[in-house]
């Protein structure tokens, strides 16, 4: 199938808007320019003529914005399936574990909030092709920065947050009393 190469252009660019979403909304691969709705278009149309799963597998470097590239993807779902105005759902599914983004974020030399989760999101459509739901399963990709960093780079943010804290009173039953 088709991979999704995601490559962060490090400013924003006008060409993720609604209109956007409408002009790749029933175009055929290849009829216009590579684009993230285009990938996305493909899979809702072979969703609905195979009535079969599908998958897009969105890959790039560190930093390069896979996540964004998902949470697009979420919103061409939603604005064709007629429920991006009802539920944003994108929103919901992206923000349902901010805990585990929290713990799992760290400073790289190429992004100084990176996630270093891997995700994968299942989105549930009913008969009309209309999003009903959303689950995200997030999975840790380096156990080893707890142990160890590359120079430049940092260890997971929640570390520095309960160093920042140890002074608390609520601390003190955690023996996070002696940080440095």
């Amino acid at each position: 199938g088709i991979v999704l190469v995601a490559i962060n252009p490090y400013e924003q660019l006008p060409i993720y808007e609604q209109d956007v979403i409408y002009a790749y909304s029933g175009q055929n691969m290849g009829d216009m320019d590579p684009h993230i709705f285009a990938v996305a278009e493909e899979a809702y149309k072979q969703m609905a003529r195979d009535e079969k799963n599908q998958s897009i597998i969105v890959s790039g470097e560190s930093g390069a914005g896979k996540t964004v590239s998902a949470k697009y993807a979420m919103r061409f779902f939603a604005t064709v399936g007629g429920s991006a105005s009802e539920t944003n759902i994108e929103a919901k599914v992206l923000a349902s574990s901010p805990i585990m983004e929290a713990i799992g974020n760290a400073k790289t030399t190429r992004n100084d909030n990176s996630s270093r989760f891997g995700k994968y999101i299942q989105i549930g459509f009913d008969k009309r092709y209309h999003i009903i739901g959303a689950n995200m399963r997030t999975y840790l990709l380096e156990k080893s920065r707890v142990v160890f960093q590359a120079e430049d780079e940092r260890n997971y943010h929640v570390f520095y947050q309960l160093c920042a804290s140890a002074n608390l009173p609520e601390f003190k039953d955690l023996g996070l009393s002696k940080c440095s």
